[in-house]
């Protein structure tokens, strides 16, 4: 872990930060090129979602007509009253994932679409059932399902596409899917273990989370299903054990910088393009990375921040709330910590895929999910 940053950079380091608050990386893997740019990894992700969208499409219109008209408005693919709508489905990082992980490893693409979609299927479900739980009223610039279906109806639509995704292994005749079912499986586990500590630690008071807690949480909920999708990927194009482990690290390390991005976007991100309000987390008094990281500094502001998640939030508390965590240096910590781990994350996918034109298009969407700003 990163030494906790006490202050918040000021000035030029800054500059040298890409818009999400990474210091822009040049080399980060000894004889590697560049980073690739956004647009490569945009490429990336429109190819993948071309790519796996049919098989998802297959899925779902398989659901009962019940469960089909919930999981399509989730998806984008139809309105609320059922008509079709040209909705974004989402960037598809973790069926890129997939792909690119076979492509990279020298399996056939074609032959991991279905486990691509059961991977995106999973993330849905989380999604649904994570927006209930969470109570978010927004998600894709447009109303969360169960405020147009009702908590129930979304629950169950996230239960059927869980069930859909492991279906999709069961009956894909090559012959890593058993193992690729067995790992999506155990993934699901963590993930409501992670999902289960994130509620639990909303009943704790504001200094009884610590860090190490709260980034053990964050890779159940986020890295684990970003490893996840890497692992399956190495294990459709044949790979060894060491190199399926070996991209699982590097999935999880990357997806925890994700985490950490996703967290400061949370704070300070522009709702017209996250499509969610701004602070709603800490209105919500949730301990995010960057407010655990804060009240951990010692510091006045940490002692302020922490005055004000003892209560509820009142209204006109947002903008106080978001300085105490500044000043406290969670974001300045959180920026920092998703550069190490995307460090290491680099060091995981050299040990996996040493060719540096095969790591490519997994190094291009590792660069995105960490430097984006929406």
């Amino acid at each position: 872990m990163s030494e906790f940053m006490t202050e918040p950079k000021r000035g030029p380091a800054l500059a040298r930060r890409g818009p999400a608050g990474i210091p822009r990386r040049r080399d980060p893997l000894p004889g590697r090129p560049a980073p690739p740019d956004g647009h490569e990894a945009a490429a990336i992700l429109e190819r993948a979602r071309a790519t796996v969208d049919p098989e998802l499409r297959r899925a779902v219109d398989s659901l009962p007509g019940s469960m089909r008209r919930i999981a399509r408005y989730h998806f984008g693919w139809e309105h609320a009253d059922g008509t079709p709508a040209t909705g974004n489905a989402g960037k598809a990082i973790r069926p890129a994932l997939v792909l690119t992980a076979v492509r990279a490893l020298g399996g056939q693409e074609s032959a991991a679409v279905g486990a691509a979609a059961a991977v995106e299927l999973v993330h849905n479900f989380t999604l649904l059932h994570d927006d209930v739980m969470d109570r978010d009223t927004t998600r894709r610039h447009r109303p969360t399902a169960w405020t147009v279906f009702g908590d129930a109806d979304a629950i169950l639509a996230g239960d059927a596409l869980q069930a859909l995704a492991l279906r999709l292994l069961a009956e894909d005749p090559h012959p890593a899917s058993g193992a690729a079912a067995a790992r999506l499986a155990d993934c699901v586990v963590e993930l409501c273990a992670g999902q289960h500590a994130d509620t639990a630690m909303e009943r704790c008071g504001p200094h009884e989370v610590t860090l190490a807690e709260v980034l053990a949480m964050a890779e159940a909920k986020t890295g684990a299903l970003l490893g996840c999708a890497c692992a399956l990927g190495a294990l459709y194009a044949g790979a060894d054990t060491a190199d399926v482990e070996a991209l699982d690290a590097f999935g999880r390390e990357a997806g925890l910088a994700f985490q950490l991005i996703d967290d400061v976007i949370g704070i300070w991100g522009d709702p017209s393009r996250t499509g969610k309000p701004a602070g709603a987390d800490l209105m919500a008094r949730k301990k995010s990375l960057p407010v655990v990281a804060a009240l951990a500094s010692g510091t006045p502001a940490a002692t302020d921040l922490a005055e004000l998640y003892e209560g509820p939030y009142r209204e006109g508390e947002l903008e106080r709330t978001v300085l105490a965590v500044e000043r406290a240096g969670g974001r300045d910590w959180a920026q920092s910590q998703a550069a190490d781990r995307m460090g290491r994350a680099m060091q995981e996918l050299s040990r996996a895929v040493p060719d540096p034109d095969a790591a490519g298009d997994l190094l291009a969407l590792a660069e995105f999910v960490t430097r984006r700003s929406t």
